[in-house]
């Protein structure tokens, strides 16, 4: 994504779908929000759970940290910086267990064995769905987009 001195160059700037995907949609970053998700601290948590290339690491850290979702803190020993999320990359959880969930029904053939996530009791996660106000299931094809003039 360029940038200028402005901040960045949103995609489309009225449609927030555009530019979350600006901010997290590639590949590395959101398996890197991922991993912090899953206690991921350091650099080197980073590129052994991924085997993403330092150089793109780096610059992915960079840009999480800069857009405010991730944060540097001093690691206990005070040697070295590791990286937490911030609350706005906590609120990406349940975008992250969303996609999982999805990739759980349709990319894997049946029988293949994947991870699944569990709460603190060890029972697996329910699927997420959008519900409306009154509690009934929401779709693409019982919601619409207002557009803002």
């Amino acid at each position: 994504m360029a940038r200028d001195r402005q901040g960045p160059a949103w995609t489309d700037p009225s449609c927030p779908v555009a530019r979350t995907v600006d901010l997290v949609g590639d590949r590395w970053s959101l398996l890197i929000i991922r991993d912090a998700m899953d206690g991921a601290r350091s650099f080197t948590d980073f590129q052994q759970r991924t085997g993403i290339a330092r150089n793109i690491l780096t610059e992915r850290l960079r840009k999480l940290t800069a857009h405010g979702l991730l944060t540097q803190v001093d690691a206990p020993s005070g040697r070295r910086r590791l990286y937490a999320l911030t609350e706005a990359g906590k609120d990406l959880f349940p975008v992250v267990v969303t996609l999982r969930q999805w990739g759980e029904r349709h990319a894997f053939e049946a029988g293949e064995t994947h991870s699944v996530l569990v709460d603190g009791d060890g029972a697996r996660v329910p699927d997420l769905l959008p519900v409306a106000a009154n509690g009934s299931p929401l779709t693409s094809d019982t919601t619409s987009v207002r557009r803002h003039v």
